[in-house]
């Protein structure tokens, strides 16, 4: 099958130079390919375009009126591919961003200044919750996931993942005691808090022991569905809580909060960007995508799956 765009450059190219071989050779093709071109192209059209002798090469009627008309296509395609690698370069429009609370408030909202000096012209529309979003009935353009993903018509590539630390406030310790093992617990209150690293499981905490997972069962008089809640609730020693590291680390180095139980690391959560399967991704959202990736690479107990990143990049976000 004839290549249309490549035969009309080749026939605008040996016109403008009015030779079959300067043209050949400014296309870096043999002169042979692009006489075939031609002629292929003519066979197609089912008239000549080029008169050829020995001596002379001139254009017949029709094939003037061709030029004219290629010369014009071939103008506007080059038009809009300079148009689209400006949009590429700097995107715009609005960006509508759903992310769970820990995301958001340790890691992304922080760095938004940042996002907005690179792309000025993105207008960021960030809602903030654990729900899962139903991205195309409420027209939101991607959306952090905490967990595995439900089968939902959504694909998703993974970010990297977020490490967890089990702690409570000096207070809670003051009064219950800090627990020297894994059977402690039993004997020890949480905060139990429903996100998308638990699901249904908000009744445990997770440990990582010797390469296997456990789920230890806790007791506790409150449960929340925001780990921000959660935070307060463990601030104000109302019972152990199992928060994101980011979250909770300033509370950590200022003292109000205390490492529990440092030797059973808590399973990390995996992070992942969902959008609409099979739909082809903007500008705005690649931009955003490789920004937040960086900042997964660059944030403190954050692991980012970096080769994960690049081949979401390289697919263009468009792979299931």
């Amino acid at each position: 099958m004839i290549d249309r765009i490549q035969a009309m450059r080749t026939f605008i190219r040996i016109v403008d130079t009015n030779s079959f071989t300067r043209a050949a050779e400014s296309l870096n093709m043999p002169r042979a390919t692009a006489t075939t071109i031609v002629q292929n192209l003519e066979a197609l059209l089912g008239t000549a375009l080029l008169i050829r002798t020995t001596r002379r090469l001139s254009v017949t009627p029709e094939g003037a009126a061709y030029y004219e008309r290629c010369a014009q296509i071939l103008a506007d395609i080059d038009e809009m591919e300079a148009s689209l690698q400006q949009t590429l370069a700097n995107p715009s429009g609005r960006l509508r961003v759903e992310m769970p609370g820990a995301v958001a408030t340790a890691l992304v909202l922080p760095a938004l200044d940042d996002f907005h000096a690179r792309y000025p012209h993105v207008e960021l529309s960030i809602g903030i919750s654990n729900r899962t979003v139903d991205l195309v009935g409420e027209a939101v353009d991607c959306s952090i996931q905490l967990g595995e993903l439900p089968d939902s018509g959504l694909a998703a590539r993974r970010l990297g993942t977020l490490e967890h630390v089990t702690c409570a406030s000096p207070a809670y310790v003051e009064r219950f005691g800090m627990p020297e093992s894994l059977d402690d617990l039993a004997r020890h209150v949480a905060v139990n808090c429903t996100t998308g690293r638990h699901g249904e499981r908000a009744d445990s905490f997770d440990f990582d022991v010797d390469g296997s997972p456990l789920a230890v069962k806790m007791d506790g008089f409150v449960n929340v569905n925001d780990e921000q809640a959660c935070l307060t609730c463990g601030l104000q020693g109302l019972g152990l809580i199992q928060p994101a590291r980011i979250a909770a680390q300033q509370w950590l180095d200022a003292g109000m909060l205390c490492e529990v139980l440092p030797q059973w690391r808590p399973l990390s959560t995996t992070v992942s960007i969902a959008y609409v399967k099979g739909r082809r991704v903007s500008p705005r959202v690649r931009a955003f995508v490789d920004w937040l990736a960086e900042l997964f690479e660059k944030a403190g107990h954050v692991e980012a799956d970096m080769s994960r990143v690049r081949e979401l990049m390289r697919g263009g976000l468009h792979a299931a």
